[in-house]
Order: structure tokens, then C-alpha cells, then sequence
């Protein structure tokens, strides 16, 4: 049964809530244009085609995780980010959190464009880095987590690995996937929140979450997107 209070205290002031309206209103923009114009401008100016990246349209990297083929395409992605979403903005904070939803989606459409010829959309190079991120918070902090880490990362690893599977099918970018899951797994580790178990003064047990260099994390990711993008054009 539809429980109308339970979603909206789930995304009530997330970032989650405000990617999702805007990734829905660009969906209907999509339709919209379609309708005026006969052609679907916001997919042929945004969405992730080599020829145009390679002409200097960067932009590519990350415009495709706002732009859908489908209502299934759309519906399916953004349950997926209803679901994982909104825990992971609350462990990681708004503003990293966000970092990591665009990490996920540059660094999947950089694997596309390496790996694939073909033009491609979709939020779900995000997703795979959200899963990613979920993934490696597990295994971080597994003895925080006791008993249920390992049964809650083999759920996640499944998951990973059942959406990899019905990614072989065609028309759907595994690549870009793949990309997602990778740069979800480098800024989770390097800048994903952890946690610690240490002794206070009174000789009591207390959590501590580690801190991170966040900032570095950022810069070295930039610098290697730019490295494999310079390698593909290198390499055409």
C-alpha cells in the first residue's frame, strides 16, 4: 500500500527530492519539444555522442544523467534513486553527496566514450556510483556495522552484479555502468564517510568519523577524468 507520509519524510529537504524533480521536468521538456519541433533538441544537445565530444563538447560527461529515453527508463532510475539515495545523502552530507552523484555520472559517460560508439542517456551511471558507494560504506565500516556488514554487502554485490547482467542486453551501456561503478568506488573510499572505535579519557569507547581530504579526492578525480579523456582522443 502507497504510504504518502512515509515518502515525503524520506526526501522531505534532500538533494534527492531536487534531482528528481529536475531530472522529471527535463523529461518533460524531452516530450515537450518532440511535440513542437518533431525532434527531441535536449537529447540531440546533451546526450553522450562521441563525434560531438571529440569536437570539443564537453558538457557530455555530465548532461546525459539528466535526459531519459523512456518512461520505463526514467520510472526505473528514479526509483532506484529513492531508494539508495536518501541514506547515502544523510551519511555523506548534501554537498558530498552531490560530488558523488556527478563523479558517478562523468566518470560513465568517460567509460562510453572510451569504451563505446554508441550515443547514450540515462541516470543510471549515477545510480551504479551511489551502489558503489553503498558498497564500499559497508566494507568500511564493517566492525561498526557487526554481524549484518557481510550480509548486507553481499546483497549490494548482488545487486551490482544482477544489474551488470541485465546490462548485456542490447541498447543498454554497460560501459557506462561499469564508469559509474568505478568512480563511485574511488571517491567513496578516498572521501566516503568511515568510522572508528577508539578510547576516550574516562576510558570509554567512543565512534569517531575519520576525516577526509575531500578537496584533494575532487582534484585527483578531475585530473584522472582529464587523463583518460586526453587518452581517447590520443588514441582516435
Amino acid at each position: 500500500m502507497f504510504n504518502r507520509s512515509a515518502v515525503i519524510n524520506r526526501l522531505r529537504g534532500s538533494a534527492v527530492l531536487y534531482l528528481m524533480i529536475a531530472t522529471i521536468v527535463i523529461y518533460l521538456l524531452q516530450n515537450l519539444s518532440k511535440l513542437i519541433f518533431g525532434a527531441d533538441l535536449l537529447v540531440y544537445y546533451g546526450s553522450k555522442i562521441n563525434t560531438f565530444i571529440l569536437e570539443g563538447q564537453f558538457w557530455r560527461f555530465l548532461t546525459p544523467v539528466f535526459l531519459h529515453g523512456s518512461i520505463l527508463h526514467i520510472g526505473f532510475n528514479m526509483y532506484a534513486l529513492f531508494n539508495i539515495g536518501p541514506t547515502l545523502e544523510r551519511r555523506y552530507g548534501t554537498d558530498s553527496f552531490l560530488v558523488l552523484y556527478a563523479v558517478g555520472a562523468v566518470f560513465g559517460n568517460i567509460f562510453s566514450f572510451i569504451f563505446s560508439p554508441n550515443a547514450s542517456l540515462g541516470s543510471s551511471t549515477a545510480i551504479f556510483g551511489l551502489i558503489a558507494a553503498q558498497a564500499v560504506y559497508i566494507y568500511k565500516n564493517r566492525t561498526i556495522l557487526g554481524n549484518a556488514a557481510n550480509t548486507m554487502l553481499r546483497s549490494v554485490l548482488m545487486m551490482i552484479a544482477v544489474n551488470l547482467f541485465l546490462g548485456l542486453s542490447p541498447g543498454i551501456d554497460n560501459w557506462g555502468h561499469l564508469g559509474g561503478l568505478f568512480g563511485g568506488f574511488l571517491y567513496a573510499w578516498f572521501a566516503g564517510p568511515s568510522y572508528e572505535i577508539a578510547e576516550n579519557v574516562f576510558g570509554e569507547n567512543v565512534v569517531i568519523r575519520e576525516k577526509k581530504r575531500t578537496a584533494i579526492v575532487i582534484a585527483g578525480l578531475f585530473l584522472l577524468a582529464a587523463l583518460l579523456i586526453l587518452l581517447r582522443f590520443v588514441l582516435t
